[in-house]
């Protein structure tokens, strides 16, 4: 059976640690930014992970 082929938009969002959590970029920093504070702004910075219920998901597409 031939292998299965990486989801090119997932290849492009997610990155996997060496532990085996998945890496994700946070969302709202595209557009609109003169509204959200500094604080915010500096917060949506910092990455985060893919939560447990959705990481056997991602996995597949990765």
């Amino acid at each position: 059976m031939p292998k299965q082929k990486t989801k090119s938009g997932a290849k492009k969002r997610f990155r996997l640690t060496g532990s085996g959590k998945i890496k994700r970029a946070k969302m709202n920093r595209r557009h609109i930014l003169t509204k959200k504070n500094s604080k915010r702004m500096r917060s949506l910075r910092k990455t985060a992970y893919v939560d447990s219920t959705q990481e056997k998901t991602i996995k597949d597409l990765i």
